[in-house]
């Protein structure tokens, strides 16, 4: 396979609703704004850039099938090659490694991946029966209904294995609002306090309005190319453009009914799921051993399968074998903050048990923000430091892609050109996860991008 280089991205405005544009043209905004920050601009990038995949959740929306060819035409790319995904939450980061399989097959050597969804369209209760839709219409839908009690469910059983508390919660929700303040593209600008999120109406017990991501209207692009499309870019441009590479990719899935997963042993988990320094420490071993005697299973409904198996094969490839001391910053996937807990034991960025004590510790937080919070520890890898899903929102088909927008522009040192601030820069970042999340964690993606001198 060849070296995949991501060069530029762009985001449009996030919003509530965006009634000034078609979705082609919200798309638009989001491709203009990455080729603009190549240097080029859009007739010397349409001659380059060899095909595109779409990336958008959901037909209903837009009330238009095939959608993706309507903002192909827009953006002047037809007749070059493009397909769509789709992958529930995670569309954008599948989207983000179909773009990078063309790339690194030879397929192509500039490849452009845009994603959006315009959810305002539908009223709120009509879109949240779309999402709901993405669970299995059989058996858990006629009796679970709308996501939000399938996740406070999960969380509840968290809650009630390890301990994890309504205020560790409220830990996630008061970063990433506090983070998207400093971002002009969030759709929120909030500060909290724990209290802020916890008065906050109930939607699911323990979930409160602010626990939750919200719809949104909003698109994302990212240009993605090799070492040949590299040169032809820098060409153009007439100047060296920053390099991030792309150095690793994975994958993961899971039934789509909870009540289907399994409940694998202890051997089961060291042998098939356990990260290398997890099965390297007899410490953690030792953790892992009280907990299986005290009853635990794995993956049951309190922890993503596949989120742990995309992680894995990630780190594998790029050479990862601690995530927490090698990874400056993750963009993560945080559609509640009691998924964005469970992910930071999936990644491996604590142990499975540890979500909520990880969460108030500090270490996800970012170094030089006031949060107004009383952190045992410092900074070590910042979690969302854009703000995530729940303060940016959740645009379905472009949130991988904007994840991968913001992580580029942190290894590229250029946060504070493109938010106005420097505040969310992550100073000297040189290696960065993205993490896309699909239903109660059926599809998972995550990506390691890394800064070359």
């Amino acid at each position: 396979m060849r070296p995949v280089y991501a060069v530029s991205g762009g985001v449009s405005k996030f919003a509530k609703a965006r009634p000034d544009k078609t979705f082609q043209a919200v798309v638009k905004e989001a491709y203009d704004y990455a080729i603009n920050d190549l240097g080029l601009d859009f007739q010397q990038f349409a001659e380059l850039v060899d095909g595109s995949v779409a990336s958008y959740f959901s037909d209903h929306f837009q009330r238009q099938l095939m959608s993706g060819i309507m903002a192909q035409d827009y953006l002047g790319l037809c007749p070059k090659p493009s397909h769509r995904v789709e992958g529930g939450g995670a569309t954008g980061g599948i989207c983000f490694q179909e773009a990078w399989k063309q790339i690194a097959s030879g397929y192509m050597d500039i490849c452009v991946a845009y994603g959006f969804e315009t959810m305002s369209h539908v009223e709120t209760w009509k879109g949240n029966e779309f999402i709901a839709l993405a669970s299995d219409v059989s058996f858990d839908y006629p009796v679970g209904g709308f996501y939000s009690g399938y996740y406070a469910m999960m969380v509840t059983r968290h809650m009630k294995e390890f301990g994890t508390t309504v205020e560790q919660l409220a830990h996630v929700s008061v970063k990433n609002y506090m983070n998207a303040f400093y971002n002009p593209y969030a759709q929120k600008h909030q500060r909290l306090t724990i209290q802020d999120v916890r008065n906050s109406p109930m939607v699911a017990w323990p979930l409160t309005r602010l626990d939750i991501c919200v719809m949104s209207d909003g698109a994302a692009a990212a240009i993605l190319c090799s070492e040949e499309g590299l040169t032809k870019l820098e060409q153009a441009a007439g100047r060296r453009l920053p390099r991030v590479k792309v150095t690793g990719i994975g994958k993961g899935t899971d039934a789509m009914r909870m009540a289907d997963r399994p409940h694998d042993d202890y051997d089961k988990f060291m042998k098939a799921y356990a990260l290398p320094h997890e099965a390297n420490s007899k410490e953690t071993q030792a953790y892992y051993k009280k907990l299986w005697n005290k009853g635990f299973r794995y993956p049951g409904v309190h922890s993503f399968r596949a989120g742990r198996m995309a992680g894995k094969q990630a780190y594998q490839m790029a050479g990862i074998s601690d995530p927490l001391k090698q990874i400056d910053f993750i963009e993560l996937h945080d559609a509640y903050t009691s998924s964005e807990i469970q992910t930071y034991e999936d990644m491996g960025l604590c142990r499975y048990g540890e979500g909520g004590s990880f969460a108030e510790s500090g270490k996800a937080f970012m170094p030089g923000v006031k949060y107004g919070l009383k952190l045992k520890e410092k900074a070590i890898c910042p979690v969302n430091p854009s703000g995530g899903l729940i303060a940016c929102g959740h645009p379905v088909g472009a949130t991988g892609l904007m994840q991968a927008v913001f992580a580029i522009w942190q290894l590229q040192g250029t946060i504070e050109k493109h938010f106005q601030s420097p505040v969310l820069q992550i100073k000297d970042a040189r290696r960065g996860a993205i993490h896309s999340h699909a239903g109660t964690g059926t599809y998972v993606t995550v990506s390691i991008l890394e800064r070359e001198k």
